[in-house]
């Protein structure tokens, strides 16, 4: 090497074995606005509507915003940190529906096998239909058609969530107290066979415990609980040290706390436990994760399969998880904007126009309950992570950080 020749500098990472962080103009993103975005965020906090928030910016496979908001929780003088860690809730379900994808790229599974093929207690299941005269206030139907495990990953299984209406379908939910952590999956699995479905399979979407039935037809297969599987075949080698079902003792000061009252209801908040590990490794909504771990989980899924030089499956199978697959569904929720789909373990953007928020066609997202969201826009080669612990606020907060977030492109 002469005098004159140098050696440009390896890009920054703004955390361990991240992304290369760019300075948000070389990505095509506006500092400004970024600043107007963390604004934003600051004023919620100052309003008293959550202690804090971590928020994270990629495009074109660099990290432009990487930036912790407030405090770790309402009553700690310890401020928020790019690593806390978070309840991220639904935001395990796409995790675990690339785990039943990887399964199908075995040969293991097919996405239009019966779920009675794994987990024959699910055979005798049968639909409720209203009805005033019978004493539980159900009819209940024997199913059409089985349910497939396309159904659970796309939410067309008839299963429900029981927070989610007071029907006689959701009082038969509520009163078998699904959520007991002290349930294994198997032991979930057996209760939910004996509930009855709120729709028949395929007749609507319907979001519920698709993705924890799917955790359970994952165990059977593999022969090996969800939360190994997972960890052997995705965090490991996506290198997400710090998500999984439980967090460890030496890393309970990282973990993000919500108020213990909401601001605008004044209920209590009661978020899962992350400290204590439960029998229940639950597949739709039971992993703690931080905004770097679960940037590696999205940038993999943006560059089609693929990390590093490591493959974890084929581009071919990211495009087909990321399609709609509803087609002609009926799909009335708010979960579900205008213009959306669902695919397998995400929503799916189908048009530009209709919804309120911003986006391409082609984008996909999904979030949790307790304030946390995301979302991947291969037209921008963006993908967003905002977490937060504010369970009332999680509605608003996913409209607000895809208006900013959006607004920042400037190129």
């Amino acid at each position: 090497m002469t005098a004159t020749q140098h050696v440009n500098p390896a890009p920054a990472l703004l955390a361990p074995e991240l992304l290369p962080a760019e300075s948000p103009e070389a990505l095509g993103l506006s500092s400004r606005a970024l600043a107007r975005a963390g604004d934003a965020l600051r004023a919620e906090i100052a309003r008293g509507r959550l202690p804090g928030a971590v928020a994270l910016i990629a495009r074109h496979g660099r990290v432009g915003w990487f930036e912790a908001f407030g405090r770790l929780g309402p009553d700690a003088d310890t401020p928020m940190t790019r690593d806390a860690i978070f309840r991220i809730y639904s935001m395990t379900k796409p995790l675990v529906s690339l785990a039943a994808m990887m399964l199908v790229e075995e040969g293991r599974l097919m996405l239009d096998d019966p779920l009675e093929r794994h987990l024959p207690e699910f055979a005798a299941q049968m639909v409720g239909r209203p009805d005033a005269a019978a004493p539980d206030g159900l009819r209940r139907e024997p199913l059409p058609r089985p349910i497939t495990l396309q159904d659970l990953l796309r939410h067309t299984s008839g299963m429900t969530y029981e927070f989610l209406g007071d029907d006689a379908v959701h009082r038969a939910y509520q009163q078998a107290k699904l959520s007991d952590p002290r349930r294994t999956n198997a032991q979930l699995c057996a209760v939910l066979a004996g509930l009855p479905l709120l729709h028949a399979p395929g007749e609507r979407w319907g979001y519920g415990r698709s993705t924890d039935v799917l955790g359970r037809v994952i165990e059977v297969v593999s022969g090996v609980p969800l939360g190994e599987f997972l960890r052997e075949r995705i965090l490991g080698p996506l290198g997400m040290v710090d998500t999984a079902f439980h967090v460890a003792p030496g890393q309970h000061h990282r973990i993000a706390e919500p108020y213990p009252v909401d601001p605008d209801t004044g209920e209590a908040v009661r978020l899962l436990d992350p400290r204590s590990r439960p029998a229940l490794e639950m597949g739709g909504g039971g992993l703690m994760s931080t905004a770097a771990d679960y940037l590696r989980f999205l940038q993999m899924m943006l560059d089609g399969g693929r990390s590093g030089d490591r493959r974890l499956v084929s581009r071919k199978t990211v495009e087909l998880m990321t399609a709609d697959h509803l087609g002609g569904i009926a799909a009335d929720s708010p979960l579900l904007p205008a213009g959306h789909g669902f695919g397998l373990g995400f929503a799916v953007r189908k048009q530009a126009g209709l919804a309120t928020a911003p986006g391409s066609v082609g984008q996909y997202f999904w979030g949790g309950i307790a304030a946390t969201t995301f979302w991947v826009d291969p037209k921008e080669g963006m993908a967003a992570i905002l977490l937060a612990q504010a369970p009332g606020r999680r509605d608003y907060l996913r409209q607000l950080f895809r208006a900013l977030a959006y607004a920042a492109i400037d190129d």
